[in-house]
């Protein structure tokens, strides 16, 4: 295995358009280690005029990559799935130097990320249209699917990885060409997909990666440009909102994965050795940072002290500690505005009258750290059960019936998924078809599966990726009457 220097050296740190281009005026910044708050590199920063420059490259590669066999678009996305696995050290590394997450989770998030590459290789040959007479008998219909033409994808720091796959997957399995403008924090595991890509052989033009510290200016020419047909972002609801509204000048076709309060549901009849082993992985995978991390434990009452203490018994083992050491289980947070926003949740909900039974304070020191912790006994007001809090913390409220459990749920104006533990199959259905989201875990603390559609309801957002549903994001249908 590569040493860090060796990687970082390694990694193209200009902008990916056709190849590796300074930025326009040379202007870069910096890619921090969120375990000591260090610069790692510095990278391209790019300006409105470059992200205009990727849009050409994009605009005049479509033709002939939408024109390009479907077997062959399948190939080289199947090349390149086989390149991550290939280097799945090297790209695991490097997430957790920029992202912070423990390797074991870096690990994860490569294996996971790289089956889009190959369930969408899969399914660029799949793309199905249909012929039929019209009832009428006044003729035929002849359904069509075609790409919808060039793509912008703004993706977020916490799977640096997995957020670009799932999209880009998509998009060029479908024969679309793609932006990608990775988060700020987290640009350097993009940077290197791309030129992976190329490697494989991806056509110039087709996948292009602008890092820039600026997004709204920089993305802004884009979306008014009438040649970008599409934009798909994975963030902060508030930030989807606004990148709706920018969108609506062009009509654009949009996906929005956006913010996440995942209720976990734990009923008096569930395994709850199960129960915690689930919450576990639905709370502290990538540390808590994730939309789908359970954000709410709701515990029927008749449960609730042991199902307390035996999380609290499981979560004090996770060793907190820079990522790329091996006895780490648990990394720090992206940056010190997360750190800052998971303390001040925290204090409320102490401050409110909430009991900590594990951790509830930042070490302190280098590095954004911050430990696993547990609370109980929160009154209804407080800020984290409302919030998402996109850290390693889990706060534990009761309830007594079925029907109070459900309302607590959805209890919220998000709905990306739920999670519910018992071993009754009636109960299971009954309360996941009342739950309003777009996901529902049942007796199982990890949902995401590239084969499956990932997507919310409500404040959560609209569209959908992965699964067979994931490529008609990228594809319009045209009607052709014929006699």
């Amino acid at each position: 295995m590569v040493s860090q220097r060796e990687l970082l050296e390694s990694i193209p740190t200009k902008l990916w358009i056709g190849g590796p281009l300074d930025a326009t005026g040379g202007k870069t910044f910096p890619v921090h280690n969120p375990a000591t708050g260090e610069t790692l590199v510095e990278v391209a920063d790019a300006t409105p005029e470059d992200a205009v420059r990727a849009l050409d490259a994009a605009a005049a590669a479509q033709a002939d990559w939408a024109a390009t066999p479907s077997r062959q678009r399948g190939e080289i996305l199947r090349a390149v799935f086989e390149a991550i696995t290939a280097r799945a050290e090297e790209f695991a590394l490097l997430m957790t130097l920029e992202m912070g997450k423990a390797l074991p989770e870096s690990r994860n998030e490569v294996k996971y990320g790289a089956e889009f590459f190959r369930w969408f290789s899969e399914e660029a040959v799949r793309v199905h249209g249909r012929y039929q007479h019209a009832p009428a008998g006044t003729g035929r219909i002849l359904v069509h699917k075609q790409p919808v033409g060039p793509c912008l994808a703004i993706t977020p720091w916490n799977f640096p990885l997995a957020m670009g796959t799932r999209k880009i997957g998509p998009a060029l399995a479908a024969g679309c060409t793609m932006i990608v403008k990775p988060a700020s924090e987290t640009p350097l595991t993009m940077l290197a997909l791309a030129e992976l890509c190329s490697e494989a052989g991806l056509p110039d033009g087709v996948l292009s990666v602008i890092t820039t510290s600026r997004s709204g200016a920089v993305t802004a020419p884009l979306l008014n440009d009438p040649r970008l047909r599409k934009l798909t972002f994975t963030g902060s609801t508030g930030v989807g909102k606004k990148l709706v509204e920018a969108s609506a000048h062009g009509l654009l076709r949009t996906s929005m994965e956006l913010g996440g309060n995942a209720p976990f549901v734990v009923f008096d009849d569930a395994d709850l050795d199960a129960a915690v082993q689930g919450a576990l992985l639905a709370k502290l995978r990538n540390g808590g940072e994730a939309c789908t991390a359970a954000n709410r434990f709701h515990v029927q009452n008749s449960v609730r002290a042991e199902f307390t203490e035996k999380l609290v018994a499981a979560m004090s083992e996770y060793r907190l500690g820079p990522g790329a050491e091996p006895a780490t289980t648990l990394g720090p947070l992206i940056n010190e505005d997360q750190l800052n926003t998971v303390t001040e949740l925290v204090d409320d909900a102490v401050a409110a009258g909430a009991e900590v039974k594990l951790g509830g304070k930042a070490p302190g020191g280098p590095g954004w750290f911050y430990p696993a912790t547990v609370l109980s006994e929160l009154p209804p007001q407080s800020r984290i059960l409302r919030e998402e809090v996109f850290g390693p913390v889990a706060p534990i409220v009761g309830f007594d019936t079925e029907e109070e459990g459900l309302a607590a749920a959805n209890n919220t104006e998000f709905g990306l998924v739920a999670y519910v533990y018992t071993q009754s199959l009636d109960r299971a259905l009954r309360v996941a078809e009342g739950l309003e989201t777009g996901m529902v875990g049942i007796n199982r603390g990890v949902i995401s599966d590239p084969a499956a559609p990932f997507g919310g309801v409500k404040e959560s957002g609209f569209g959908r990726e992965g699964g067979f549903e994931g490529i008609e994001e990228y594809l319009d249908t045209k009607y052709i009457a014929l006699p």
